[in-house]
């Protein structure tokens, strides 16, 4: 143990070992030039990296949380939008996606309720399910079959709730998003739809995958952070919700609020996303295009993965990270993603396209994975 530090923060040395040791250990990713082609973003319609959306006028921090002095005609002009676009009587500004799953879940449920959560479900869901210390069940991914049994085998909860994603963010595929509003309706359950990266991508005006699939949640989560090329996030429903969680919810009670400036760059860029209908085709034909190449190389894209995400399965952390590696020194940037992000077994590149790329660009990625390949076999 090094002098003067406590035996608890050395006992980190050993276990970051372990960590590398497994292929698990994240360093800090290192810059790169600007000739490299980045396909991991979230940035999907290119708004944050190609700055479409001019950055308004105003102040630049809130200064406080929103129940003490943050409170700004941004953020209740932005509320109201997003409520609007979704068509919901009310939203509520979180600082984060993460907040906002954290905050939601763990004030709404509680001992006597059920949540049913699909097993992929993002870790702000697990952990707020966590801190609601409510009954979890967890579901075999996608299965609606398995929502209903859980449904069915807890009649004497108090409130029944099921959580998933609209659009999953590692595995580029949408749920029976109506089946799951069906089994919902069928027991008296409400249905909660993390849709932030289906939001500006996928459905009418961008409104998301549950507007797609025709389906109206209950409550509906989403971020500024994606596709709308900003920060920040939102629960969007009842009002009797929203103004529970400006009471309870304590990710956002005990946060400053988020900027004024960056909530009114988010409404900007709603309002662009609504009408942008040739980037949202763009990405669309961006991602077949990209599915269809991956896989006349030989890689293993998942059949069910739509829209911007791409997911490359390769299975082991090492040859995944190796594959990234690869691809790096071609001059493309794709992150390999490994436990505990995705399960076991499960390691994968998580490749996504956003609309300011050219065919020449996507010619330039399909090179690089196959130079990728053929350097591997050879080292």
């Amino acid at each position: 143990m090094s002098a003067g530090r406590p035996h608890a923060l050395a006992s980190l040395e050993a276990r970051l070992a372990a960590l590398e040791a497994e292929g698990r250990r994240r360093r800090r990713a290192p810059l790169h030039d600007a000739s490299s082609l980045r396909l991991c973003s979230n940035d999907y319609l290119g708004y944050a990296t190609r700055g479409l959306v001019p950055m308004p006028d105003g102040p630049r921090g809130a200064g406080a949380s929103r129940l003490v002095a943050g409170t700004f005609p941004e953020h209740e002009a932005l509320e109201a939008d997003v409520a609007a676009w979704l068509g919901h009587e009310d939203a509520l500004v979180f600082a984060s996606g993460y907040a906002a799953n954290l905050g939601l879940v763990s004030a709404l449920a509680g001992p006597d309720d059920v949540v049913v959560s699909d097993a992929l479900n993002h870790a702000s869901i697990i952990d707020g399910c966590r801190l609601a210390r409510t009954r979890t069940v967890v579901v075999p991914h996608g299965d609606v079959d398995a929502v209903s049994r859980a449904l069915a085998g807890h009649p004497g909860a108090a409130n029944r709730y099921v959580v998933t994603e609209g659009y999953f963010s590692m595995d580029g595929d949408v749920p029976d998003l109506a089946g799951l509003r069906r089994a919902c309706d069928d027991h008296g359950a409400a249905l909660i739809v993390d849709d932030a990266h289906a939001l500006g991508v996928l459905g009418p005006e961008g409104r998301g995958a549950c507007a797609a699939a025709g389906v109206l949640p209950d409550v509906i989560v989403g971020t500024f952070g994606k596709a709308i090329g900003g920060q920040g996030a939102f629960v969007a429903g009842p009002r009797l919700l929203t103004d529970w969680l400006w009471n309870r919810a304590r990710s956002f009670v005990f946060s400053t609020a988020l900027s004024p400036l960056l909530a009114a760059h988010a409404r900007a860029a709603i309002a662009m996303a609504r009408a942008d209908d040739a980037a949202r085709a763009r990405v669309h034909t961006l991602g077949v295009r990209l599915r269809s190449g991956l896989r006349e190389l030989g890689y293993a894209v998942p059949t069910a993965s739509v829209g911007p995400i791409v997911p490359v399965m390769i299975g082991r952390e090492d040859d995944t990270m190796r594959l990234s590696a690869a691809l790096a020194e071609q001059g493309v940037l794709v992150t390999g993603i490994r436990p505990p992000t995705v399960p076991a077994g499960t390691s994968r590149l998580r490749v996504t396209v956003h609309a300011g790329l050219s065919d020449d660009d996507l010619d330039r990625a399909l090179a690089a994975f196959r130079a990728a390949r053929a350097a591997l076999a050879t080292a």
